[in-house]
């Protein structure tokens, strides 16, 4: 593999460029991005059944789409929530499940099938697909004039903007928020429809019988056809003004005679957007997937600045989130990470090995970057913060080959053999323990790249990024690299051997390169502490039980202070940005809510450090990040907000002290101040899930853990399903006046609700809108209890029956209804949510709420269960996928390791070691006070193979020494010092690897970095002396027979230790 190489220096060259070629231009076209993507596996079925109660909607739609969703395999969790007039039913797939696209298919056929099922008057449900995807780019039309806005101007230009913006190329999505429907309002005057003898209902018939939007057939002739058509469309105000409206005894009237007749947006508004303290129309835009995000973002700007220069006066065009930005930042930082740890390895290197080394070594680094970005091309891998940290992790690991070879052809030449020749010996030599050792590190790294789910998805690109770097690193080491450094180690040798003919400056800086022991020439070797080492290997080899006992003691530390770690799914996100939730009364209208969130910006924006405040009612705002959970619409007392930042400074404390200042002026709200969270989404950190059939008992068990929950400290504000209750407005009829008017219980309601919330009778058609026409009463009387009471109401087939009031059919009772009806999986639950305090641990809390029940004997009637969900159920769900591929790494490095080493005793050696190594990453975490989270567990198996590859190195050495095969403890010695300084060399320049991301001090790295490089450390102690201690404990238990051996060498024993 080498010798072609080494013969052919052209070959070499052109090799090298190639690879770098090759990197440069895959990295140039790398598609960019802050975060992986997770696939979506979440849709929402919305069905509105207008005037149902939450028990209606229950029974008649949520659990008939419940019974034919449970057929699909492939679903996994299907949740739903029957509210007054609506439901809706969320669908979660199987982990599992990959592309979704076939699967939603299927649910789209079972709502099919589920709509013959409905009973009248129920709309066709909707699927919406829940991307967990940040939008790219969020722009807002505000509304800038002091008087009240007009919806119908903003609507428009959001409406163009929108058909730019998807003309760029490579959007993938524009949605809009805070954009109100628009429609045509007839608004009647309830005495004089009544004066005309006609219902809601029979003018809006009349109305949509002028609206002749329907075929009118063809005339065929005997060389041509043609199609018919009425030409009386409607198509415009006036138009519907003049309607002739024919009176119950045959006369006619004008539609303006008894309604009036104008165009507006649909109020109540189901939604609104304030950006800058102004209503306006946000517009969210989603790149596809796989292209470069600054490139996509440049020409999305240009399309929103030629825009803006078409405005009218009162509106203007703001960009409020442009991601490209962020994932700058975050890339940027990333790569100067990675460039600052390669200079802290090649420097480690260098003092290490020597100069001539260290560039041979050090040449590995650009190498297997560059042909890991090649690969990363081939495999359509994005470059984001965890692939590019992937390699980062991989920084340390992937010299260790070059480093054993360099070190291997540097000894063999120093003992006097040519160039090539120590070349092709030392690849031949170690092609088997390498390979041995870099499988170990990739099975150690596969159980992550497998990972299914969205915390594989979300973490596999570290593992990728890993496994390619030391796969590459191998293959380079045994060709590339081995060939340059027997080019250079040769080169070193013989100009050690002839004198410097150079003078001058070259002279002298050559004399200088060459000086004879110097550290720069041969690596640092410090001869006291040497001395020190030498002695400490020569008591290890003596008493290897005691050895043994101590190295072991270290990790067993570790697992006994394991218990006492804190615990964290993923930590939160540092960033300019954070996100406010207000929650009102479920009876609160919009425009209140309204009011509340302007007052409670003009209190956020008190302090200094904040820019701007954007706040979304009715509806969730925009996904500023990939896992916000953006689920939440036509919920009028609900508010999002996402706050804008000027600096990261600070960012905690300030969102205690907006929590603290809206709590204290919003009594009545649910306020919770958050950072954005990485990892998968959940909807609050600490969930309990009560499970039973009697609404009212699992109401009363709510209130129980509700009560427990709230006097915990940490614990900021409750909720749950069912304890917030909704008044109505109930019309108690009587049958026999009922029945005297002629009237049925169906014909009153439906006249009711045409009243007051309107009926639709025709539309017209503008350019590609559809502006229904709606009649309903003035907003001034169907705001009134007594004028709801006076409406006169008609039987469908009057005869001689005159209007009665609704007042004489009944009365009206104002009574308390269930706001909302939960369920999971078919069975009806109770949620309780606590919402914590910023920064503080989600398991923390959940502890304290388990004692609590424990405290007060908490228990459960017959038929009801509890679990717990939000981040305890993600981290357990994660770690159980995680945990299924253990099998597969202790089977793959058990073979690995028996077939390399050829002995089950050895490989059981460094299977302790890989325990042991495991004892050392906790006992990390636990001294530098890093929680055990996700990260942290991922660091620790990735560490597994990592920390073995040293007790591979010596043992394979003290395994091939005929000598110390007979248990001869000097022989041990000597090998083991030998090795030492490639095992210190690799260990170091691991754990510099890691320096940048300590430094950076991001709380998402640091437990990772800890585990890895804290573990690393106790490991090398492992390899250096518990290795040794257990080898010649194996072998003095041997029968075969020792013989004396000559002590070693002064040169043999030199070691570097630094």
């Amino acid at each position: 593999m080498v010798r072609p190489f080494f013969t052919n220096l052209r070959l070499l060259a052109l090799t090298i460029i190639l690879l770098l070629g090759w990197g440069l231009s895959s990295y140039q076209s790398l598609p960019r991005q802050e975060d992986p993507q997770l696939v979506s596996r979440v849709a929402i079925i919305t069905t509105a059944f207008p005037g149902a109660s939450a028990e209606r909607v229950e029974a008649l739609v949520t659990t008939v789409l419940e019974e034919e969703l449970s057929e699909i395999e492939e679903i996994s969790v299907i949740e739903s929530e029957s509210r007054v007039g609506f439901s809706s039913v969320s669908v979660e797939l199987s982990e599992s499940i990959v592309n979704a696209q076939p699967v939603w298919s299927k649910v789209r056929d079972e709502m099919d099938d589920a709509t013959t099922r409905f009973p009248g008057g129920v709309v066709d449900p909707e699927l919406s697909e829940v991307l967990v995807k940040a939008y790219t780019f969020v722009t807002a039309l505000q509304w800038t004039l002091p008087e009240a806005p007009n919806y119908a101007i903003l609507r428009r230009y959001a409406e163009e903007l929108g058909v730019i913006l998807r003309g760029v190329d490579g959007t993938e999505e524009v949605d809009f928020f805070g954009n109100p429907d628009e429609e045509i309002l007839v608004e009647i005057n309830a005495p004089e429809l009544v004066g005309v003898g006609l219902s809601p209902q029979q003018l809006a018939t009349q109305i949509s019988l002028h609206d002749a939007k329907a075929s009118a057939g063809q005339l065929r002739t005997g060389s041509e056809t043609l199609a018919l058509e009425v030409e009386s469309d409607l198509e415009s105000t006036e138009q519907i003004r003049q309607i002739p409206i024919q009176t119950s005894n045959g006369q006619f009237a004008r539609l303006s005679d008894i309604a009036s007749v104008s165009r507006g947006v649909r109020y109540p508004l189901s939604d609104q957007a304030i950006v800058g303290g102004q209503p306006a129309v946000v517009l969210g835009v989603m790149m596809q997937s796989g292209l470069r995000i600054d490139q996509w973002a440049a020409q999305t700007r240009t399309a929103v600045t030629d825009f803006r220069d078409r405005l009218p006066v009162g509106v203007s065009l703001n960009v409020i989130f442009d991601q490209s930005g962020y994932v700058k930042n975050r890339i940027d930082t990333l790569m100067l990470n990675l460039v600052l740890g390669a200079f802290l390895v090649f420097s480690v290197t260098l003092v290490a090995m020597g100069w001539r080394s260290a560039f041979v070594v050090g040449s590995a680094l650009p190498f297997t970057i560059f042909a890991v970005f090649g690969w990363m091309t081939v495999l359509g891998v994005p470059v984001h913060q965890m692939s590019v940290t992937g390699l980062i992790i991989a920084l340390g690991l992937l010299i260790d080959n070059a480093i054993v070879v360099v070190d291997e052809i540097q000894a063999d030449i120093a003992d006097g053999m040519a160039p090539l020749q120590a070349a092709t010996k030392t690849v031949h030599h170690l092609r088997v323990p390498l390979l041995a050792s870099t499988a170990t590190t990739v099975l150690t790294f596969l159980p992550i790249y497998l990972l299914p789910g969205s915390a594989g998805e979300f973490v596999g690109s570290i593992a990728l990024g890993v496994i390619l770097a030391i796969i590459s690193s191998l293959a380079l080491s045994l060709t590339l690299i081995a060939a340059l450094a027997a080019l250079a180690l040769g080169r070193q040798d013989s100009a050690q051997t002839r004198p410097i003919r150079f003078s001058g400056l070259r002279g002298r800086v050559t004399r200088f390169l060459h000086q004879p022991g110097a550290w720069w020439n041969e690596g640092l070797s410090v001869p006291r502490l040497a001395r020190l080492y030498r002695w400490s290997i020569g008591r290890t080899v003596a008493r290897p039980l005691l050895v043994i006992g101590i190295t072991l003691a270290i990790p067993l530390v570790g697992f006994i202070s394991a218990g006492t770690l804190e615990n964290q799914f993923f930590p939160l996100l540092d960033r300019d940005q954070f996100h406010i939730e207000m929650e009102f009364s479920s009876q609160t209208p919009i425009e209140a809510v309204r009011e509340q969130v302007m007052q409670a910006r003009e209190v956020i924006l008190q302090h200094d450090n904040v820019e701007d405040v954007y706040w979304f009612v009715g509806e969730s705002a925009p996904r500023f990040y990939y896992n916000l959970q953006g689920d939440r619409e036509n919920e009028p007392s609900y508010a999002q907000a996402m706050v804008q930042l000027k600096s990261e400074d600070q960012v905690e404390v300030l969102i205690h002290t907006v929590q603290d200042e809206l709590d204290a002026q919003f009594p009545t709200a649910r306020v919770i101040a958050q950072k954005f969270q990485q990892g998968p989404p959940f909807d609050a950190p600490v969930e309990m899930r009560l499970y039973g059939p009697n609404l009212e008992e699992l109401r009363r068990l709510g209130m129980e853990v509700r009560e427990l929950m709230v006097t915990i400290p940490d614990v900021l504000h409750v909720r749950d399903d069912l304890t917030a209750g909704q008044p109505k407005l109930g019309l108690y009829l009587d049958d026999e006046q009922v029945r005297q008017a002629g009237l049925t219980n169906t014909e009153i309601a439906q006249q009711l609700d045409a009243y007051s919330e309107g009926i639709t009778g025709g539309a017209i058609l503008e350019s590609t809108e559809n502006l229904p026409v709606r009649v309903r009463l003035a907003n001034r009387d169907r705001a009134s209890l007594e004028a709801l009471s006076s409406l006169d109401l008609r039987p469908a087939q009057s005869g001689d029956r005159a209007f009665r009031p609704a007042a004489a059919l009944g009365d009206f009772e104002l009574m308390p209804q269930l706001s909302s009806i939960a369920r999971r999986n078919e069975q009806r639950v109770n949620t309780v949510q606590a919402f914590i305090t910023a920064g503080v641990l989600p398991s923390t809390v959940l502890t304290a709420l388990q004692d609590r029940l424990a405290e007060t004997n908490f228990e459960l009637p017959p038929g009801y269960r509890y679990e717990f969900g939000g981040e305890f159920e993600e981290q357990n769900s994660a770690m159980g996928n995680l945990l299924l591929f253990v099998p597969l790494l202790v089977v793959g490095m058990v073979a690995s390791l028996v077939l390399s080493l050829g002995s089950f005793r050895l490989a059981g050696v460094l299977a302790v070691v890989a325990v042991g190594s495991i004892g050392m990453a906790l006992l990390s975490l636990k001294v530098f006070g890093a929680v055990l989270g996700f990260m942290a567990i991922v660091g620790t198996m990735g560490l597994i193979g990592i920390a073995i590859n040293d007790s591979i190195v010596v043992l394979t050495c003290l395994d091939q020494d005929p000598e110390c095969r007979q248990g001869n403890p000097k022989a041990v010695q000597r090998v083991t010092l030998r090795a030492t300084r490639h095992v210190i060399t690799t260990t170091v320049t691991t754990i510099v690897g890691f320096v940048p991301l300590l430094a950076e001090g991001d709380p998402f790295w640091r437990p990772l970095s800890i585990a890895i490089a804290g573990g690393m450390s106790g490991a090398t102690i492992l390899a250096l002396y518990f290795v040794p201690a257990s080898y010649m404990l194996i072998k003095r238990h041997s029968s075969q027979p020792q013989r004396p051996v000559q002590p070693p060498e002064p040169q043999q024993e030199r070691v570097m230790l630094s």
